[in-house]
Parts: structure tokens; sequence; C-alpha cells
């Protein structure tokens, strides 16, 4: 790959485009087509993150357990949140590659560690395509009685009643059916449906959030109050806090699914980094004003509407029947396009694995049509994955609580994965170079502009991330009876989280044991021993592995 004097990659003697060439320097070659822009890589992060979806689908989890004051759960998720996206824009400006998680991990730990984050990473997105899909069931029933195939139109829509959750298995079936034909289709298709449904996402919270406000019924000091908590006689309010905390820690993962689809995106260097941020910033924004609003407009907080209906429940009693419908038509698209992003991140994160010959089935899963230019056979795995997932569900009323946080501890597990890895590499970098400040690179993206860096705070930032990261992953995967078995009759139910991990770490390790040795190497990160030799790493940082994590 040819470079200029100023240190700004350009295409080689072949004329093979910056991206292309650059993507080859990784040893990959171009078979992903390369038609996502700017705002289509945010649009990506975004409706992953959807707060629609996800505040509407969850927020009566998060009020029933923590009442009003659960609102200061959001901020402080999306701080811990924050920090981690910051790091991963470092490493999403470095290696612009397909399978974000997975190759981050590996050229950070080595490849069985890589490995093992790759794989808990696409079980969990797997299940949280899961989770999302069956958030139909929290708003279309509230459309029209008729969406409630179960029962009847006079069943209860509940999400937690028996005939809610059973509905939102069908509903959520039929929803993955399309959204894997949408991916099988073709990128250009994905990222047109995902970028329109996240205009119409962000028109939708300004008008909620505007109508919300406009029809507020007490002031913002409610937010200070338990009003609404599930009563917890003999214990301290904060194990009810930190249970509620469970909805926002759902609602903001996903937005490193920018970095999955970088070998898809044009300058990806540039482009990647910031629109990971950014997809977390904006959700931050609109899920607090969301929140806010609800709480201060919900006609009532004690009488068990708002712990078990949720926000549709206040929209259709504040709006009535027909304006309230209308809004919430527009949560319905944001509900298939967080599914759509979701299933799209998890087919391109198992198609870098299995290119890599590192998963099972490879040679299928590894192709990319020519044609459409989409991993089609992973696309279906996917989305027939997290149909199973919820065929296996059906029966159990627990379903919405139960998946959406043992995903959740999935993900969270994977992004450990990264963060702690990223730490130690940064720290025995800064331990060469005899100071913790650590170099300030001047490598640079595919305009001439530096990479994203974090510079001097880069080591203080990934350990408060990674701190964060371990909290919320044993306060998710915690076996709260109420979370994970609310009838307190079958035990393996209410351990599920950990026993399910600890068996997914173990088919892992029977799983590897098997493809290790034909698995294709990816380079660990080499580090410069001297300050002098980042120098030489700018004229030739992608011909070898070696890079700087400032």
């Amino acid at each position: 790959m040819a470079w200029s004097p100023a240190g700004i990659p350009a295409p080689s003697a072949t004329g093979q485009p910056v991206e292309q060439a650059d993507l080859a320097q990784f040893g990959y070659k171009q078979e992903l087509h390369r038609r996502v822009g700017s705002f289509a890589s945010f649009a990506a992060g975004f409706s992953y993150v959807s707060i629609l979806t996800t505040v509407f689908q969850l927020f009566f989890l998060g009020f029933g357990f923590g009442g009003a004051a659960f609102f200061w759960t959001w901020p402080a998720v999306f701080l811990g949140q924050l920090l981690v996206a910051l790091n991963f824009s470092t490493l999403a400006a470095r290696f612009p590659i397909s399978g974000a998680i997975y190759q981050w991990s590996s050229r950070l730990a080595g490849q069985t560690f890589g490995w093992f984050t790759g794989w808990i990473m696409i079980i969990g997105q797997i299940l949280v395509a899961a989770a999302a899909a069956i958030a139909l069931q929290a708003v279309l029933p509230s459309i029209w009685p008729g969406f409630q195939f179960i029962g009847g139109a006079g069943a209860n829509p509940s999400p937690t009643s028996p005939t809610g959750a059973e509905n939102a298995v069908v509903l959520g079936v039929i929803l993955l059916a399309v959204t894997t034909t949408i991916n099988i289709i073709g990128v250009r298709l994905m990222s047109v449906v995902n970028s329109t449904g996240v205009v119409l996402e962000i028109l939708g919270v300004m008008a909620i959030v505007a109508t919300l406000l406009f029809h507020a019924r007490r002031g913002p000091s409610v937010l200070f109050t338990t009003t609404g908590a599930a009563p917890t006689p003999g214990t301290s309010y904060i194990w009810a806090w930190l249970a509620s905390g469970l909805m926002a820690c759902y609602v903001m993962v996903g937005f490193d699914s920018a970095g999955e689809l970088s070998e898809e995106t044009h300058t990806p260097r540039r482009i990647t980094a910031r629109t990971i941020i950014r997809a977390l910033v904006v959700s931050g924004i609109g899920g607090a004003f969301l929140l806010f609003g609800a709480l201060l407009a919900a006609p009532s907080l004690t009488d068990g509407h708002l712990a078990t209906e949720g926000l549709p429940w206040v929209l259709t009693s504040i709006m009535g029947p027909v304006g309230g419908r209308i809004l919430l038509v527009d949560v319905t698209i944001a509900v298939c396009v967080c599914t759509l992003a979701c299933q799209a991140s998890g087919s391109r994160m198992m198609y870098s694995m299995a290119r890599q010959r590192a998963f099972p089935f490879h040679r299928a899963l590894g192709r990319v049509s020519p044609r459409t230019g989409t991993p089609i056979v992973t696309s279906v795995v996917v989305g027939a994955g997290a149909a199973l997932a919820l065929a296996v569900n059906v029966g159990q009323s627990t379903i919405f609580s139960a998946l959406a946080s043992l995903c959740i501890a999935m993900l969270y597990l994977a992004y450990l994965g990264v963060t702690g890895p990223l730490l130690v590499a940064r720290i025995r970098q800064a331990r060469h170079r005899g100071s913790l400040r650590g170099s300030l690179s001047a490598q640079v993206d595919e305009t001439g502009r530096p990479l994203f860096s974090l510079g001097r705070w880069g080591i203080p930032l990934n350990l408060i991330a990674v701190a964060y990261q371990i909290v919320a992953i044993v306060n998710l995967a915690w076996p709260r009876k109420a979370v994970y078995d609310p009838t307190g009759h079958t035990w393996w139910l209410q351990w599920s989280a950990v026993l399910f991990i600890g068996l997914t770490l173990v088919v892992g390790v029977f799983v590897h044991q098997r493809l290790r040795r034909d698995a294709t190497v990816i380079p660990v990160t080499r580090f410069s021993a001297r300050p002098a030799q980042a120098a030489h790493a700018q004229a030739a940082h992608l011909a070898a592995p070696e890079t700087d994590l400032a």
C-alpha cells in the first residue's frame, strides 16, 4: 500500500481504493460491498441501541423495581458505557475490520482469548436479536387488540402475563423472518431501511418527549422519591435500585455495531470511531428525556399500571386511543429496525470468525454472496438462532426480564474481553516508553487527519471502564428471583444467567479444541519499545500489526 509523504494512505499502484488497500494490509480481501456512509454508520449503532424499542420494552421493569428514583440509573449507566465507547473508538480507528469485538480482542490478547470473546459475543447477539424482536408485544396489542393472537383480543397483553409472553414469541418469530429476508437481500436495502427507521425514530422521540412534557402532572422533585417501587421489607432500597438498573444496562449496548460494518463503510478509520460515540450520546440524551417525561406525565405512579404496562399505557392515557396509537406506530418501526440492526451485527461477527476458520461450518458461514455482497448463511443462522431462543421460552412469563438480563450480561462480558486486554496493553506500552502518558501518535485516517485517541487519559479512563463493567456484569447476572424466577419454584431458573454463561464457556472449550489447529492466526499487536520507533510506524503502521494504543 502506498503512503504519501504526509503519512496519508493512498491508492495502490493497481488502482485499488484506499479502503480496499487498507483492508488488504490486515490480510483480507474486499468481499462485502462498501455502501455505508457516515449517517448509515451512525444509524447502525443508534438503531441497535434503539431507545424507543428498549425503553418502551422494559420501562415497566425498571420502574417496578426502583420506582421514580430508578431514573438515576440512566446517567450512571450512560457514563460507564461512554467510557467503554471511547475505548472502542480508539480500536475502531486502528482496526477497521468486521467482527470488531472478536478482532480487537484477538489482536490485544491473542487467538484463544479473542476466540472466546467472539464466541460469547455471538451467543449474546443472537439472544439480543430475540429480546429485541419480542418488544413488539409491548406496543402492537396497544395499537390494535387483534395483534393479541394468543387468547384473543380479550386476553391479557402484558408481557409478564402467560398469554402476553406466549404472544410475544409469535410476534417475535414473524419479525425475525422479515429482518432475515432484508439482511439477505443486501446491505444497501438494509442501510436504507435502517437510516429511514432512525430518522423516524428520532422524530418520534422528539414528538413523544414534547407530548409527555406538555402533559406533565408533577414536578422534577418526584425523581428523588421511591414512589412506585416494589416493597422490599427489611432490605435497603439500594438493592431495588440496582435491580432497576437492568433496564438502562439493557438499553445502552450495541453502539459498537458501527464497528461490525467497518468493511462496508467508506473511510471507516475516520467515520466509525466517531459514529460509535455519537450513537451512544444521542441515545443517552434522548432516553433521559423519555424517562423524565414519562415520570412527570404518568396519570398515576401507584395504581400498578406503570409497573406492568409501562410507557404504552402512559401515551394512550394522555393522548387518547387515536393519538397514542399513532405514536406507537413509530415505536413499532423502531422495534423492527432495532431487530434488523441486531441481526446484521451478529451475522458480521459470525462471518468474521468463520473466514478465519474459527467457527463451526466455516466453509458455508464464511461465504459472501457476490451478487448481494452480504454473508447470507450467517444472516439465516442468526435469525434462526434467535427464533429458537424464543421458541424455547414459550410458556415462560419471565421471558422479557430474564432474556433481557441474560443477553446483556453476555454482551457486557464480551465487551470486558476487549477493554480488559486493552488496559493491559496500554500499561505495557506506557512502561516501554517510561511514562503513563504514552505517545500521542500522529497516525492518520484516510483523509490525513490524526486517528481518534484518548492520549494521556487512555489508562485512567480505561481502568474506570473495566471497573464499571465488572460491577455491571455481577449486577446483571445476580440470581434475583424477581428477575429470573418470580414464582420461586425453580432453582435453575433463578441461577439461569450464571448457568448459561458457564455452559456457553464449557461448550466453547470443546468447539475451540476442534477448530484451533485449522484456524487462521490473527497477529497480536506489538508495542514500540522506544518513542523513536513510533515515528517509523507512522509511515507503515498498516503493513504490520504494530500500533499505538494511546
